[in-house]
């Protein structure tokens, strides 16, 4: 199992009239935190990319406990339980300041080989990444 953590402070912009964090925005936060956690992992999307490989998101579920607040900073862990096939889940913790769990979430994506344009296996640099943690 992999897991990382991530920061986002919440702007006035990802707020509804309440100072609420807009439901819609969580899928961006989960963006960021998969986004850091690759990059925290040794291997970059941009890397991935290179390689030829597309991530396009195949899932994404949300349960909602409590708000995040205007100016906040959040701590996302970002989990991934199982070692990815053609397929890779990301599953995020969103806590507020006061550690308190706010947002449960999960995303599923699939590797795409960029020049067919068909599912693949992860690049062998991302299964050499992951190894360790699944052994």
């Amino acid at each position: 199992m992999y897991r990382s953590e991530t920061t986002v402070r919440v702007r006035y912009g990802e707020t509804d009239q309440m100072g609420y964090v807009y439901y819609g925005v969580y899928a961006m936060y989960y963006e960021v935190a998969r986004v850091e956690s690759m990059r925290q992992l040794g291997l970059p999307y941009k890397a991935v990319e290179d390689m030829g490989i597309m991530m396009p998101v195949l899932e994404t579920h949300s349960r909602y406990l409590a708000p995040g607040r205007y100016d906040e900073v959040l701590t996302i862990v970002t989990t991934i339980r199982e070692k990815p096939g053609v397929r890779i889940r990301f599953e995020y913790e969103i806590f507020n300041e006061d550690k308190k769990l706010i947002h449960q979430g999960e995303t599923v994506l699939v590797f795409v080989n960029q020049r067919t344009n068909r599912p693949c296996r992860p690049p062998e640099a991302m299964e050499n990444v992951l190894a360790p943690y699944f052994a």
